[in-house]
């Protein structure tokens, strides 16, 4: 009976697709992660999912695939970003807050003045136990072109994330890289609107990479260690909320900061002992 018990959300179609949709997106999300803490852009994630909800709703008006409409609202997004932060004075972490509020500002007056008999609150808050076999091969096509893109990539990007001027020195396309990362960023978003929505997607984009820099020391196994932290986070969010009764979404972000805090406990504890162990060595001499 407790075996039963613990096999239920297994046997139901909808979490099947709920469990799939977590780990289709905890691959490019955990990967990108990585990129975005490095370089310190989690504020351009966090604008970047929330600015896509103009091109979302401009897309079901024009009755275009909302996918088009993301993914077209995410570039303008990261370009303005770019050709202002180069062409004035302003700081770039300022100017994505302004890009931000004001996209995010016409999206939810665009949202508001539709009037349809469709709900668009899954594009917000996700829908992670609504997913359909079309989001499942959507999310499936974008992540396997972007975690593609990362792996192939890695080495370039880690540099231009490190020393951009080097990277440039180098002979590397900086532009392309720079241009290609924010594609993907705003790719990896449109992917994650039927699990976690808008407003929790930065959670999964900068969580994962956050908790594995804490944890390692290396690119590579911060890399891997983000990616198995995430999936994790995802298949334990949906199995969990499954018993709770909560949505599948937040409960995986609960999950996700949960690891970030036991890391952070952890490297603390780790930096303290050494320190102590070092003044004992110390005291000894």
């Amino acid at each position: 009976m407790i075996l039963d018990s613990l096999l239920a959300p297994f046997q139901f179609g909808f979490m099947q697709n709920a469990f799939w949709i977590a780990l289709i997106i905890s691959v490019p999300t955990a990967l990108l992660s990585c990129f975005l803490v490095l370089r310190g852009w989690a504020l351009m994630g966090d604008a970047v999912s929330h600015a896509v909800l103009p091109g979302i709703v401009l897309a079901y008006i024009l009755g275009l695939p909302l996918i088009l409409g993301a993914f077209g609202a995410g570039m303008v997004t990261a370009l303005a970003t770019g050709y202002l932060s180069d062409n004035s004075r302003v700081k770039q972490d300022t100017v994505m807050g302004v890009v931000f509020s004001g996209m995010f500002g016409l999206g939810i007056v665009l949202y508001v003045a539709i009037q349809t008999n469709v709900h668009l609150d899954h594009i917000l808050f996700g829908n992670m136990l609504g997913v359909e076999a079309t989001d499942l091969r959507t999310a499936g096509l974008i992540s396997l072109v972007v975690t593609t893109a990362l792996l192939l990539s890695w080495k370039d990007l880690m540099l231009h994330a490190f020393d951009p001027a080097q990277a440039k020195a180098s002979g590397l396309a900086v532009g392309l890289l720079h241009y290609g990362l924010l594609a993907a960023l705003s790719l990896t978003i449109v992917a994650t609107l039927s699990a976690t929505g808008l407003i929790l997607a930065v959670g999964l984009l900068i969580t994962p990479g956050a908790t594995a820099f804490l944890l390692t020391r290396r690119f590579g196994a911060m890399l891997a260690t983000a990616v198995a932290l995430c999936a994790t986070a995802t298949v334990g969010g949906v199995y969990v909320s499954f018993f709770l009764d909560s949505a599948p979404g937040p409960t995986i972000i609960l999950i996700l900061t949960a690891m970030f805090i036991a890391a952070f406990v952890h490297r603390t504890w780790q930096g303290r002992r050494r320190h102590r162990t070092e003044a004992v060595r110390g005291n000894n001499l």
